[in-house]
């Protein structure tokens, strides 16, 4: 598969809104979910920003239990109800996933809400992993009217499938 780049955008002219934006990959144009604070280029843990940058995409979970395997090149596995993401800047598994009960804090990747049906890790502060410079920053499905994300980036159920099936390994995610 050849290197494509998808591109993650504020929604210009809604400067009340920094939660919103869009993704354009190839002709595909998704409206998308932002972090609650916008993007910004310095990520702390808990900001609410989405990071600006370029990312490649590591890997795709997703719930089994509630659809078919999604058409992606992407590398996937199926997400596990003892599924977490270590999210304590302290420990020494932060920012990678974990298995639940997990000592430090961690999130759950297995939801009761759709949220986490399909998930793309971005690859966000992972290469070193800095503490405290943002954890579990993904590309997930939106919550109802487009709420916005923790610093993920959101789009809704259907427009997740028709993505994942042009994203692969060598695809790099540019948010700006």
């Amino acid at each position: 598969m050849k290197r494509t780049t998808i591109h993650v955008l504020h929604v210009h002219g809604s400067p009340l809104d920094p939660a919103r934006g869009v993704i354009v990959a190839g002709a595909l144009r998704l409206p998308c979910a932002l972090g609650r604070s916008g993007i910004a280029t310095v990520k702390r843990e808990g900001d609410g920003h989405t990071p600006r940058g370029r990312f490649r995409l590591k890997c795709l979970t997703y719930r089994a239990d509630r659809g078919p395997r999604p058409r992606s090149s992407l590398p996937m596995r199926v997400t596990r109800r003892d599924d977490g993401w270590c999210d304590a800047p302290g420990d020494r598994r932060y920012n990678c996933p974990v298995v639940l009960p997990y000592p430090a804090s961690a999130e759950a990747m297995w939801r009761d809400d759709h949220l986490y049906d399909a998930v793309v890790d971005i690859a966000w502060n992972r290469g070193p992993r800095i503490p405290g410079r943002g954890s579990a920053i993904f590309l997930h499905i939106a919550r109802p009217g487009f709420k916005p994300t923790e610093g993920c980036v959101a789009v809704d159920a259907k427009a997740i499938r028709r993505l994942l099936a042009v994203i692969g390994p060598d695809t790099i995610l540019a948010i700006h």
